[in-house]
């Protein structure tokens, strides 16, 4: 395949994956809508192929200026598979616990939690909806299942900190869906990354043929 990036996918094949993409997006956010009365706006997707070692300041760049940062990461498995990055700006946490509880009495079931726990376990229970419900629809429209590695959660980080260079293979190129999202209510904000390996390609590329083939 070369080591040029920008051969794993054509421009055509990043048209038909943004559109895929629109589609999961709205998906992740209807299903959040269900659990807090929010409507969650979201920008166009972007799709950029690189190499997997420009990847963490490549995400460094767009999360820079929350400075802290709260993450979510999830692994995913299918023929579609790789990391999802659900990056949250600074105090999200505490302003979705306060947008939980306007919908639910939650708090009454966690008097006894700390903050810290319940701050984790609200990011981790918004992250699952929005990138289960957005993995799951690519793969539905693309024909595979996926299985989801347990989430990890980081809460309240400086953004250098936590994105390192040493978790991803050098040797792989990656291709990075990205959409930045936003909530009407609280002050909600953040990235959404879903970054695939080098190995889900050669399907990638079959599968947006066969989707496009159903419309013709």
């Amino acid at each position: 395949m070369g080591s040029s990036t920008n051969e794993l996918l054509t421009a055509e094949e990043i048209e038909i994956m943004q559109e895929i993409m629109n589609i999961a997006f709205g998906k992740s956010a209807a299903d959040l809508a269900e659990v807090i009365d929010t409507h969650v706006v979201l920008s166009i997707p972007y799709i950029k192929c690189m190499e997997v070692t420009e990847l963490p300041e490549y995400i460094k760049n767009d999360v820079k200026d929350y400075k802290n940062i709260s993450i979510v990461e999830q692994g995913f498995w299918g023929k579609f598979r790789g990391d999802a990055l659900l990056v949250f700006s600074s105090g999200s946490g505490k302003e979705l616990i306060t947008l939980l509880q306007q919908d639910q009495e939650v708090r009454a079931g966690h008097e006894s939690e700390s903050f810290d726990v319940l701050e984790s376990e609200t990011l981790m229970e918004v992250g699952n909806i929005l990138i289960g419900a957005c993995i799951g629809k690519v793969a539905e429209l693309l024909k595979d299942v996926v299985t989801y590695t347990p989430p990890k959660v980081i809460v309240e980080k400086y953004y250098g900190d936590v994105i390192s260079d040493a978790q991803y293979d050098p040797d792989k190129a990656a291709i990075v869906l990205r959409t930045d999202f936003r909530f009407d209510k609280g002050n909600v904000s953040g990235f959404l990354f879903l970054i695939t390996s080098q190995e889900s390609v050669s399907w990638l590329k079959q599968a947006l043929t066969d989707f496009l083939e159903q419309y013709e």
